[in-house]
């Protein structure tokens, strides 16, 4: 489940990637707006090879969809926190499926430690981010305790010209 969401039962298994595969998922990494076109051109295969090889990973679950990263402060969600929850044993299923549904969640994962969840919340400011947390997410029956920490600035280490991903 390292997407977070789907059943694994439900996707094939990996394949290796080759350098042409990685090349291509460092590009669009960069830029999920490149073209086919342009896609091939700086790889180095054809057109046709490049749209089957961008299908192909998307069909196997490596590519899981493409989206515009957000500056949320400018969209107006000026207050941000990560939340820790520690959750009934055996319930992270139920739990993930009530935290997707909640406003200005961007990000949830299942880890290791002293808490079980950890949760990237986006909310337009301090009074909803408390609403979100005291009455939203302490009302799922399934969570044990939360704990918040403000987040005073972010950075985004998204892949860029300046900060290619390493992908071996």
């Amino acid at each position: 489940m390292a997407d977070g969401g789907e059943d694994p039962g439900r996707i094939p298994p990996a394949r290796p990637l080759d350098s042409v595969d990685r090349a291509i998922l460092r590009l669009l990494q960069t830029d999920g707006r490149a073209s086919i076109r342009s896609v091939a051109d700086r790889v180095h295969v054809s057109r046709a090879n490049a749209y089957a090889r961008i299908n192909r990973l998307i069909d196997d679950g490596v590519i899981r969809g493409f989206s515009a990263r957000v500056n949320h402060e400018r969209a107006g969600q000026g207050a941000s926190a990560y939340i820790t929850l520690k959750i009934v044993q055996n319930s992270w299923r139920t739990v993930r499926e009530q935290l997707q549904a909640l406003p200005g969640a961007t990000h949830i994962a299942l880890v290791s430690g002293d808490f079980d969840v950890l949760l990237l919340v986006h909310t337009r400011d301090n009074r909803s981010l408390r609403e979100l947390v005291l009455t939203r997410i302490q009302s799922i029956p399934e969570v044990l305790s939360t704990r918040t920490l403000l987040v005073f600035e972010e950075t985004d280490l998204a892949p860029g010209p300046d900060r290619p991903t390493e992908l071996t």
